[in-house]
């Protein structure tokens, strides 16, 4: 039997030892006409959701399983999928068998789905199971009254993936057929792990795990399935091998409850200390129905004044921008090894973190961030994503919500940022640099309900409305200065009004004293000499840069303007690798280094004396 792909367990921070790993190899078939599920929508008993579907006509559903292998979980566009079409996929169909273990009866069976790009509806020997909109964060469908366990079954999913219409956020997937510029290989279907498992009738759903630093203690606030009637939740906390917190209390839903540590260890970037946690849930009758690990760091982000603090000390983050692309592999990375050591790549170029840029990462990267002390900025995709579209912005605060909620226990997550360059959707509207009001102020409307939803399921850590372009209500003022040399950049940056930079004035809301960040810079194309020939490449600019050592010197340069500005609050270079023809990394796209690591590490170690980290 062939190794089953990214075989890990994709959920670290809620673990259940019973599980059932569903990657490896699928059948599929692409519906190019969108017509594989017949006339099965159009049925009024499909409608009526009573998991039925007309005899008739059920289109690919009837088929069973497919002539085409795929590997799962790489998208059919990669070089791991063993399919490899790039060009645009409207409509495909997957389908595999499935045999839900025996001893599972009598339990919730749950399906998970890491990422399916974008819109997926789920059948269980042809009945419909479930649908998801929205194609870069998790979901779960609840399979019980479909299940059948001990039997062969036919599980198909049906993928719809509009690119080009905008009703949701492609990030960095190409609108044209070719890659180009700063747009790369697009993503079609499941990229990321899918799995199956057993959970009790009235199991724990989730549980949110909030540090409270000045106290040394953990918020927990849990959502259940269903309620058992006089049930009781414990929760054991460990430092290492040794319990130091005990809990035990009845089941609420959604009510926090605070356990706090005999022994305290702060989270940092330098001791990235995670404790250990255990949930236990029994019946009413003292039975345990349901236990699930999970962990958590005790560390506090808070914004005094213009400075970020961690831990109540002030931090300046020297962040990277990450895109998440592999080259066999686009959205998904090819082996566990290969997610994390992006983290140490960055690491050993001298950032502490990075702007997780133009995708929602998979689960497990902010696992490996949590215990290797790297901070992040979690962000959603949002480009190709048509704001002025009713449509588009219901889909986004739907999966927005989705996303926040998944990895809001992630303590090496310090940021939140919804939204990059929004200034896009305006260019139609410029006259004289400025929108037309109407369109800016419907603008403003959407933005502020985003940052009022943020803020409401993550009180906790700012939020930055949007990465570059016309801020609305944000808690962190970011822009992007790509410049030639430092002298540009210090013009940009430092206005002669004495102000900060600001795309379109009259049009952003005014700075009112916030962390003050470039939050993307660099964007030099360097090709080493090895890898020149045949190879225009993109980057931000068009210079002669010859050796690593002139691109060094650019570097250093606007990199310690940054540094010993008391102005400056934060970086983010652009960017770790290169990606398909955008060659301005510190790294190639196969990870291998474009010189001496160490002649750039020495530039980005380079911190304010103020910052602690």
């Amino acid at each position: 039997m062939a190794e089953i792909p990214r075989p890990e367990y994709p959920r670290m921070q809620f673990v259940r030892q019973d599980w059932l790993n569903l990657n490896g190899i699928w059948t599929y078939e692409f519906d190019f006409g969108e017509s594989g599920v017949g006339d099965l929508e159009s049925s009024p008993v499909f409608h009526a959701g009573n998991g039925k579907v007309t005899p008739t006509d059920r289109g690919l559903l009837s088929k069973g399983l497919f002539a085409n292998a795929i590997t799962v979980p790489f998208c059919p566009e990669s070089k791991l999928s063993g399919v490899e079409y790039k060009d645009f996929i409207p409509s495909m169909f997957y389908a595999r068998e499935i045999t839900i273990p025996e001893q599972w009866r009598g339990k919730r069976i749950i399906i998970h789905f890491g990422g399916v790009d974008n819109i997926a509806s789920l059948y269980i020997d042809g009945q419909f199971a479930g649908r998801h909109k929205g194609g870069q964060c998790s979901f779960e469908f609840d399979i019980t009254p479909l299940a059948k366990p001990g039997q062969k079954q036919i599980l198909t999913l049906q993928v719809i993936d509009h690119l080009r219409e905008g009703l949701s956020g492609g990030g960095k997937q190409s609108p044209q057929y070719q890659s180009h510029g700063c747009c790369y290989t697009r993503v079609t279907g499941i990229w990321a792990t899918v799995w199956l498992e057993p959970v009790a009738s009235e199991g724990l759903k989730r549980c949110q795990i909030t540090p409270d630093f000045d106290n040394g203690a953990f918020v927990f606030t849990p959502e259940y399935y269903a309620l058992p009637v006089n049930g009781r939740l414990e929760v054991e906390i460990f430092a290492g091998e040794k319990t130091v917190a005990q809990y035990s209390g009845g089941v609420a839903q959604g009510i926090p409850f605070s356990v706090k540590p005999s022994e305290f260890h702060a989270w940092t970037p330098d001791d990235p200390f995670l404790y250990g946690l255990k949930f236990r849930l029994f019946n009413q009758d003292g039975e345990q129905i349901d236990e699930v690990d999970s962990y958590g760091g005790l560390r506090k982000i808070s914004i005094v004044k213009d400075r970020l603090y961690l831990n109540n000390q002030p931090f300046f983050p020297r962040f990277v921008l990450d895109q998440g692309f592999y080259p066999d592999g686009i959205w998904t990375a090819p082996d566990d090894t290969a997610l994390q050591n992006d983290i140490i790549l960055s690491k050993a170029a001298g950032f502490n973190g990075a702007r997780l840029h133009q995708k929602v990462f998979e689960e497990r990267f902010h696992y490996h961030a949590d215990r290797l002390g790297y901070l992040t900025c979690g962000e959603y995709g949002n480009w190709g994503l048509r704001h002025d579209k009713a449509q588009a912005r219901e889909n986004f605060l739907g999966e927005w919500r989705e996303i926040v909620c998944r990895d809001v226990n992630h303590p090496s997550i310090i940021a939140w940022c919804p939204l990059n360059e929004t200034i896009s959707p305006f260019q139609p509207y410029l006259s004289a640099q400025l929108p037309n009001l109407a369109v800016l102020q419907n603008y403003r409307d959407w933005v502020t309900a985003i940052y009022e939803l943020t803020k409401s399921l993550d009180p906790a850590r700012p939020t930055i409305d949007t990465s570059g372009f016309l801020h609305v209500i944000t808690d962190i003022w970011s822009v992007h200065c790509y410049c030639r040399d430092a002298e540009e950049m210090k013009a940009k940056l430092f206005p002669s009004d004495g102000g900060v930079m600001s795309y379109i004035p009259e049009a952003e809301t005014g700075y009112t004293g916030q962390p003050y960040l470039c939050n993307e810079f660099g964007g030099f194309k360097y090709i080493p000499p090895d890898r020149r020939e045949g190879k225009a490449g993109w980057g931000y600019w068009n210079l002669d840069i010859k050796t690593p050592q002139q691109l060094c010197d650019l570097i250093r340069a606007q990199v310690e303007l940054l540094v010993n500005s008391p102005a400056i609050g934060g970086f983010c270079y652009t960017q770790l690798t290169d990606i398909e023809q955008e060659q301005n990394g510190i790294y190639n796209y196969d990870r291998t280094p474009k010189f001496p690591v160490e002649m750039i590490s020495e530039i980005f170690s380079q911190k304010p004396e103020w910052s602690a980290y």
